[in-house]
C-alpha cells in the first residue's frame, strides 16, 4: 500500500515505530503458542485457547513477492502489518524462497536472514504471529542455476540447510507460530517426472515435487523420509516451535482419496494439519466432507482460504460449519477502502471479503 489513511492503522504504525525505543519491560510479552495436551487445539503459554484467524501475506497487488520489496520499501511492510492487525488477524503467513535464502548449495544468505530477523521483530512489536513457509520456488526465473540440476539427495540437503538457517534466526521469538516446511509439495506417480516445479498459475509456481522418480519406493515412504529430514533439521536448532506442511486436500479433488503427508506413517513429526481449501459454488458440503478426512488426531488449520470459486455467503457457510482450529485467508497490501476505490469487480470482491473477515475476527477467535 502507499499511504495509510485509516486512523487506527496510523496509530498501530506509530506504536510499531516507537516500540524499540521504549523500555522493553513496558511491552507486553507475546505468549508462545503450542498444541494442547490432548492434541485437540492450540493454547498459549498462559493456557488460553488460541484460534487462528490469519492472512497469507504472500505477494502484493501487483504480484511482487515480499522478498522483492522488504529491503527497498520496508515502510510498506510496516504499514501492511498495521493494516493486517487492524482487520483483526492474529497470524501472518509469509513465504520464503530458496533462491533468496541460499547463496550457494552450502551457504545461507546472511542478508536475507537478517531481514527475516527484522520481520520477526516487527511481528513481536505488532503482537502478530508468523507462519513461516519455506522452500518457495514461486518465480522460476529467480532459481539459481545450481539448484535444479541437483539430484534428490543433494536437493534435500540444501533444503535442510535452509531450515537450519531459518530456525537459527527465529528460534528465540515467541512471535513464530510455526514453520511450514513447503507450500503444497507433491510426488510423482509411477512414471518419472522431468521437472521439479509443477504448472504455472498467474506467473507463479506454487507447487513443487519432492522427487522426480520414486525408484521403487512408495509415495508414503518418500513423503515420510522428506518430512523427517526437514523436521530433524529444524529440531537440531529449535525444539519449541510447531512444524506443519501446507497441502492440497486431494480428498477435495478426488473423493475418497486419503491424506499423504498426514498419513499415520508420515505425519508423526508434524504438530498440526494444514490444508488449503477453495470451495466451489454449490459444493460447500463436499468441501466439508473433504476437510473431515484430515481429522487425524491433530489440530487442523485451513491455511489458505478465499471465495475464489464460490460466493462470500458460501465461504462463510464453510467457515461456520467446519470443525477446525482456524483459517488463514489473504491480504495483498490494499485496505478495504483502497480496494473499493479500484472501481472494478476484483476490487469489490476483495473489499467485501476483507470487511467480512474484519467483522468476524472477534467471533472467529473466540473468547
Amino acid at each position: 500500500m502507499s499511504t495509510v489513511t485509516n486512523p487506527f492503522c496510523r496509530l498501530l504504525l506509530c506504536l510499531a515505530f516507537f516500540a524499540p525505543i521504549v523500555n522493553a519491560q513496558s511491552q507486553p510479552l507475546l505468549p508462545s503458542i503450542r498444541v494442547s495436551g490432548d492434541k485437540s487445539h492450540f493454547v498459549d503459554s498462559n493456557g488460553k485457547t488460541f484460534h487462528v484467524w490469519g492472512v497469507n501475506y504472500d505477494h502484493d497487488d501487483a504480484g511482487l513477492l515480499l522478498e522483492d520489496y522488504w529491503v527497498s520499501d520496508w515502510q510498506r511492510v510496516e504499514e501492511d502489518f498495521a493494516e493486517i492487525k487492524a482487520i483483526g488477524a492474529n497470524v501472518v503467513r509469509v513465504h520464503l524462497q530458496v533462491a533468496r535464502f541460499m547463496s550457494t548449495a552450502h551457504k545461507p544468505n546472511d542478508a536475507a536472514l537478517h531481514q527475516l530477523g527484522e520481520l520477526v521483530r516487527l511481528a513481536e512489536r505488532m503482537q502478530l504471529y508468523l507462519d513461516i513457509t519455506g522452500l518457495g520456488c514461486y518465480h522460476k526465473a529467480d532459481l539459481p542455476e545450481w539448484y535444479d540440476p541437483l539430484d534428490e539427495a543433494a536437493r534435500w540437503e540444501v533444503q535442510s540447510r535452509f531450515w537450519r538457517a531459518v530456525a537459527e534466526t527465529c528460534k528465540a521469538s515467541s512471535a513464530v507460530f510455526c514453520y511450514d516446511l513447503m507450500n503444497e509439495p507433491i510426488l510423482p506417480g509411477e512414471k518419472p517426472e522431468p521437472e521439479w516445479l509443477a504448472g504455472e498459475l498467474a506467473g507463479k509456481h506454487f507447487v513443487q515435487r519432492l522427487s522426480l522418480d520414486l525408484k521403487g519406493r512408495t509415495r508414503e515412504q518418500v513423503a515420510r523420509d522428506w518430512v523427517k529430514k526437514m523436521t530433524d533439521a529444524i529440531r537440531e536448532i529449535d525444539s519449541g516451535h510447531m512444524i506443519t506442511v501446507g497441502v492440497i486436500p486431494w480428498a477435495h479433488v478426488f473423493p475418497g482419496a486419503k491424506p499423504l503427508f498426514y498419513a499415520p506413517s508420515v505425519c508423526g513429526p508434524l504438530d498440526f494439519v494444514s490444508v488449503h481449501f477453495y470451495p466451489k459454488a454449490g459444493e460447500v458440503q463436499k468441501a466439508i466432507d473433504a476437510l473431515n478426512v484430515y481429522k487425524v488426531g491433530k489440530p487442523i488449520v485451513v491455511e489458505e482460504f478465499f471465495p475464489l470459486a464460490c460466493s462470500l455467503e458460501e465461504a462463510a457457510e464453510f467457515i461456520e460449519k467446519s470443525d477446525t482450529n482456524g483459517f488463514v485467508s489473504f491480504y495483498w497490501g490494499k485496505t478495504i477502502e483502497q480496494n473499493e476505490q479500484e472501481g472494478d469487480i476484483r476490487g469489490a470482491i476483495i473489499a467485501k471479503w476483507l470487511r467480512y473477515f474484519r467483522d468476524q475476527a472477534d467471533r472467529a477467535k473466540g473468547p
